[in-house]
């Protein structure tokens, strides 16, 4: 039996300001959608599992704050395990692994295949999955992996240089090069070098041996106790580029990663996005606006203009990249989150005297609800649309359009949407230190 796990991981910073460290680029919602509309990465990877018959058997594996919103952005169709600690892709891997093992769900015999869950390609490109299991048998090897023909020479992918072609669709593995220069990119695509998508493949029990070798546990309990202590552990460093005995299927269709803004864009149905207009001599212009507020674009070619939350960006397309840098090293709190219920932006930060006043806009999604809570500060929450009711200790009332709702210190509260709802939540507070938002 095969089975798949899809690894949600990743800062998003490239591309700030839409993404960030609570909404990764899986979770937008922008590329075009089959039947109209628009879908996120990690929605269409789901489309595509089903369609190529793999989704009864795909496990997501993402930080534990990131879990519920999986959940959401999968329809609830798939299992959803969440990780400690961001530990990088072997890690994950590892405990996805762990999972299936633990839960009887999984043999050390059966195949595992594991890939990131914002992959963009054909459907082609899933249909290879199923060829996993007999080219391991028919190789013998260790491992498989997945490489597409370059587009292009890129300086942003790694590459897989493999070796002659035997009878079978797949080649030995000779090396690894990690995002060379052009001119190196260049060499490789003239050996045959493909993309490493970033797919691998091999039986459950190689995995647990790998685990043994590096004196990691291989029971789930006991390996989720390790991971405070863990450093971030690749797959590709720890397991693919050590292997002497890989094989790689080659794709030949499509197949991009869509982490920059340049490669994003391409994908877009449109040039705007949201509220404003591109004008003049603009060409190959972008504007990506999720404000309510117009962002004009006028005889600049070449750009990407993107405003949220979290800030306004205004960049040439292909040094655009050069924003994840920046931010890093001018970290903010976040102004925008999603949850399992819907999505929160903070609008302003005031201090009066020993007084901190937050406004919070808060959209739920319907017939979903914040959680009863207690909070050591005063609120105020006025319904701006929609209805459902509050919970206050332990009883609750009609909340509609309009209303509005002062909750003491330490009182119990919550709040449930029978309809889409949106509310402006006053925060006033004694403590002027980082608060806590919502999870």
């Amino acid at each position: 039996m095969q089975h798949t796990i899809l690894l949600c991981g990743g800062s998003g910073q490239r591309l700030w300001p839409l993404s960030g460290t609570i909404r990764s680029k899986m979770f937008l919602n922008l590329l075009p959608a089959p039947g109209g509309g628009t879908e996120s990465m990690i929605g269409r990877v789901c489309r595509q599992l089903g369609q190529a018959g793999l989704g009864e058997s795909a496990l997501f594996v993402t930080h534990k704050d990131q879990r519920a919103l999986v959940r959401r952005y999968t329809g609830g169709g798939y299992p959803v395990i969440g990780e400690p600690h961001k530990r990088g892709t072997f890690t994950a891997a590892a405990l996805g692994v762990l999972h299936l093992y633990a839960l009887g769900t999984a043999k050390p015999e059966d195949t595992i295949c594991v890939a990131p869950a914002d992959m963009f390609a054909d459907d082609d490109f899933f249909r290879l999955f199923h060829q996993f299991t007999d080219v391991l048998s028919a190789s013998g090897a260790e491992l498989v992996l997945l490489g597409t023909r370059p587009a292009h020479p890129s300086d942003q992918y790694g590459y897989i240089v493999p070796g002659t072609r035997g009878a079978g669709a797949y080649a030995p593995v000779l090396s690894f090069e990690e995002k060379p220069g052009s001119a190196r990119a260049e060499e490789l695509i003239s050996a045959s070098a493909l993309w490493n998508c970033g797919v691998f493949a091999f039986r459950l029990s190689f995995m647990l041996s790998q685990l043994q070798q590096m004196g990691l546990p291989a029971e789930l309990t006991a390996f989720r106790d390790c991971y405070p202590g863990l450093p971030v552990l690749s797959f590709d460093k720890e397991v693919a580029e050590r292997s002497s005995n890989a094989v790689v299927l080659r794709h030949e269709g499509e197949w991009r990663d869509l982490g920059s803004w340049a490669a994003l864009s391409t994908e877009l149905q449109h040039p705007v996005t949201g509220e404003g207009g591109i004008w003049g001599d603009s060409p190959d212009s972008v504007i990506i606006n999720e404000l309510n507020i117009p962002l004009h674009v006028i005889g600049v070619p070449g750009i990407i203009a993107a405003a949220g939350p979290e800030g306004i960006l205004v960049a040439g397309k292909h040094e655009a990249n050069a924003i994840k840098t920046i931010v890093q090293q001018h970290l903010s709190a976040p102004r925008y989150g999603e949850c399992s219920w819907g999505s929160y932006t903070i609008l302003d930060r005031t201090t009066s005297g020993p007084q901190q006043i937050l406004t919070i806009k808060l959209s739920l999604l319907p017939d979903q609800e914040l959680p009863e809570t207690t909070s050591h500060f005063r609120k105020h929450w006025l319904i701006l649309s929609g209805h459902g009711e509050t919970l206050r200790n332990g009883l609750y009332t009609a909340a509609r359009t309009g209303d509005s709702f002062t909750i003491g210190r330490d009182e119990q509260h919550g709040i449930r949407a029978r309809t889409a709802m949106e509310l402006i939540e006053l925060r006033v507070s004694d403590d002027t230190g980082e608060e806590s938002i919502y999870s």
